[in-house]
């Protein structure tokens, strides 16, 4: 029985607000822009890989997701704009902690398929964030390039989707980015 490969999506920057995540197989790519002084993080489904594409050209094409924070930054509503998943929900309902009083970086989230997915922050060695199944499935993983490894050509920044759940893929990079988002700002 062979195994499917993972969706490896490379982090071009590692910033969480314009990067762009580009699969390594080339299977998918998403480019994440935030127009500057604005508070909306942006998410596009591209057809090509980013490094193939001229970031000066004004984009041909409309966002599946926006992410919506508020002037002070706090949360604001996430929006998905791609049939048949087409809705607007406020982040803090959307993505909500695990517990009442634990962190607020240990949060859950029903995805389109029905089933809740959790991620958490360096719960697993290795991995700066990581998004499980309710029966603690690995579904994916983002991480950092180690400070003390030097990169060529790549950023060394990846998010790890495992192959079952690439169907989530828009849903894993708008929590992760919201996830994140929430670390930075110290929501």
């Amino acid at each position: 029985m062979q195994r499917a490969l993972p969706f490896i999506l490379e982090d071009r920057t590692g910033s969480n607000s314009n990067s762009d995540f580009d699969d390594m197989y080339d299977r998918m790519f998403y480019h994440i822009a935030r127009s500057p002084g604005r508070t909306t993080t942006l998410i596009y489904e591209m057809p090509i890989r980013s490094s193939r594409h001229r970031r000066n050209l004004p984009l041909d094409r409309e966002p599946i997701v926006h992410l919506e924070f508020l002037p002070d930054e706090s949360l604001g509503n996430i929006s998905f704009m791609k049939a048949p998943y087409q809705t607007t929900i406020p982040m803090s309902r959307y993505l909500r902690k695990t517990t009442i009083f634990g962190s607020s970086l240990s949060r859950k989230f029903v995805g389109s398929d029905g089933r809740e997915y959790r991620w958490s922050y360096r719960s697993v060695a290795g991995q700066e964030w990581s998004c499980t199944t309710v029966e603690n499935y690995l579904v994916a993983h983002y991480d950092l390039k180690p400070s003390n490894v030097r990169m060529y050509d790549v950023s060394g920044n990846n998010l790890t989707i495992y192959e079952p759940f690439a169907h989530l893929a828009v849903e894993i990079i708008s929590t992760l980015i919201i996830m994140r988002h929430i670390a930075q700002h110290n929501l």
